[in-house]
């Protein structure tokens, strides 16, 4: 893999924080929700983000 260099490092770690803030969010609504269809989309999309999260930290190591 190429390196990356300063300003794609620099973006990376805004995504990864964005989709730390993006699933801390939904886990909080998820957890607020009564109705479970909602609570299930709401527990499948902060997972995506976690996800995501995951996959970008990949590219820091």
């Amino acid at each position: 893999m190429t390196q990356l260099n300063q300003l794609e490092i620099q973006n990376l770690r805004h995504l990864v924080g964005s989709h730390e803030t993006a699933y801390q969010k939904l886990s909080q609504y998820a957890q607020q929700c009564h109705d479970p269809q909602i609570k299930r989309m709401f527990e499948q999309s902060a997972q995506d983000a976690q996800n995501t999260k995951q996959k970008l930290l990949s590219f820091l190591n």
